[in-house]
């Protein structure tokens, strides 16, 4: 039996909490390897909706569910993503849930100086304004607070000083006041009991758990097209959000992460800025806004929408080593006269078949479709595949061929069970 785990293969948003969720039931473990709570799953589950950010999405399921350390931690969102899902009947304790001890928190320091750079730019990123870059920047200067700091005080006092020493000049520099760092440890001394009840060596459970030939299910944030190495840089989030981040940021061995899943919606959207060479601003690209509900889950903002990009796809699963991939969103493009796959790039007097590295290039991409026939029939709640009709099968079968991997799950609506299992990814 193969751990299983799923990436992004787009520029996130492509359904990855269905996907999970519907996993989870097949799973042991569930486990976040990067990111924050700048990205969010939604999970339908018999009409209910659940709402997360950093919680995994297994501790719907009751599944032990753990935050690894290359996530970076918000410990007030945390308490009050608990207290949240509590209220929807699902009781987070910590035989549920592990935190790993040596991820970083995100302080509120943090959320300034994000919201303060991004105001102040003129070339907008796009980020959500919640600490979670100068997290990261904190973490690989070697200045970072962590989860286990909560359990020294007298140790965290000048890991405090010495983090506000650098953030100083960055505050006054954007008209920020200074920091104070008697207030901040009284904030973080507070949440202590409450974030430290959660805490314990992550690697170890994992490990404990691989031996025990449990099945665990590594999940994503974001995806791969944000990626800070493999994206659209400089419009990428802070952490690497590519399937080979699953064995760093959860603890765990290179071969801990098993078979990759990449999540590929139908089509395209991103949030934010950046380039986007399929984006469509007429009526086909209202409709998959309309129909899509393409709406960010913790941020409101809505989401740029095109056409299915193969050539960003086929890249994607070359860099995570996709084995195959979850289709999503597939009921999205019911009553489209005309579909459009783009299969390459023209950029000046160059076609190309990649994304290539250079930001102007990128901006400058014209893409090259390959139309197909659209559908009038709907695929909305198909469970099977016999039950798609024959262009919609079409569609299907060319983007296998085009990005260069199997579809190994096929979802027709947000609901758990409106799932068509081509293959199980826990078969490897």
């Amino acid at each position: 039996m193969a751990n299983v785990t799923v990436v992004g293969a787009q520029w996130g948003d492509e359904g990855k909490g269905k996907i999970v969720d519907w996993l989870s039931n097949r799973a042991d473990v569930v486990v976040r390897f990067q990111g924050g709570h700048n990205a969010g799953h939604t999970l339908v589950v018999d009409g209910k909706v659940y709402k997360l950010a950093l919680l995994p999405s297994g501790v719907v399921q009751g599944k032990t569910s753990v935050i690894g350390n290359g996530v970076v931690v918000d410990p007030w969102h945390l308490l009050t993503e608990i207290g949240k899902i509590a209220d929807q009947g699902v009781n987070i304790t910590p035989d549920l849930l592990v935190l790993a001890d040596n991820a970083t928190l995100i302080l509120p320091l943090h959320r300034d100086l994000d919201q303060a750079r991004e105001a102040a730019s003129s070339q907008k990123i796009g980020t959500t304004g919640r600490g979670i870059g100068p997290a990261y920047e904190d973490k690989v200067g070697r200045r970072a607070i962590r989860v286990a700091d909560l359990a020294d005080p007298e140790a965290l006092k000048p890991k405090i000083e010495r983090l506000l020493s650098h953030h100083g000049a960055l505050r006054r520099g954007l008209g920020l006041p200074d920091a104070d760092a008697g207030q901040l440890f009284d904030q973080l001394m507070e949440i202590a009991p409450q974030i430290l009840a959660y805490a314990q060596p992550a690697w170890r459970v994992l490990d404990q758990a691989k031996k025990a030939g449990r099945r665990i299910l590594f999940e994503g944030a974001q995806g791969a097209l944000l990626d800070v190495d493999h994206g659209t840089y400089p419009f990428v989030t802070s952490s690497n959000t590519v399937a080979g981040q699953a064995a760093a940021g959860s603890g765990m061995g290179p071969k801990g992460p098993g078979y990759v899943l990449g999540i590929v919606k139908a089509y395209t959207t991103r949030v934010g800025e950046g380039p986007f060479a399929c984006e469509l601003s007429d009526e086909v690209g209202k409709h998959l806004a309309t129909v899509g509900r393409e709406v960010g889950v913790n941020t409101g903002r809505p989401r740029r929408c095109g056409w299915f990009d193969a050539v960003l796809v086929r890249q994607s699963v070359a860099i995570n080593g996709i084995d195959g991939i979850a289709l999503t969103k597939l009921d999205v493009l019911d009553g489209l006269e005309t579909l459009k796959i783009c299969v390459g790039y023209k950029i000046g007097d160059k076609v190309v078949d990649y994304l290539p590295a250079g930001m102007r290039d990128q901006a400058a991409a014209e893409p090259i479709y390959e139309e197909m026939e659209g559908w009038s029939e709907s695929t909305a709640g198909a469970r099977s595949f016999k039950d798609l009709n024959a262009n919609a099968i079409k569609y299907v079968r060319r983007v296998e061929e085009l990005i260069g991997a199997p579809v190994a799950l096929l979802s027709t609506s947000p609901e758990r069970d409106d799932t068509i299992l081509m293959r199980d990814p826990f078969e490897g």
